[in-house]
């Protein structure tokens, strides 16, 4: 049995060379589960949108208007963020959007 690397000989799996770049990487490709947004629910706090890593939250005028399901991975901080009380997105497997 092989022994296990340490952290320091682990390659770099990647680097983010400036702020921002989120938007340049699609990620919504190999997203396995999608937020689902209850407009009725939703108070507009606007959490997912300051919690969400890849700037998938559309907001206009202070209004979540959406989500940009091309950056979009499905990783469900918004939903996770989204205040109890309201939990106005959930998190749906994406078999269940496919044709």
């Amino acid at each position: 049995m092989s022994k296990l690397k340490g952290w320091k000989e682990i390659p770099i799996g990647g680097i983010i060379p400036r702020g921002g770049t989120a938007y340049e990487y699609e990620t919504g490709s190999w997203r396995s589960f999608r937020p689902v947004h209850d407009k009725e629910k939703c108070i507009n706090c606007l959490e997912c949108w300051f919690a969400c890593p890849d700037a998938a939250i559309i907001v206009e005028d202070d209004q979540f208007k959406g989500f940009d399901l091309t950056h979009c991975k499905g990783c469900g901080i918004c939903a996770a963020v989204c205040p109890p009380k309201v939990s106005a997105i959930a998190m749906k497997p994406e078999s269940e959007f496919e044709e």
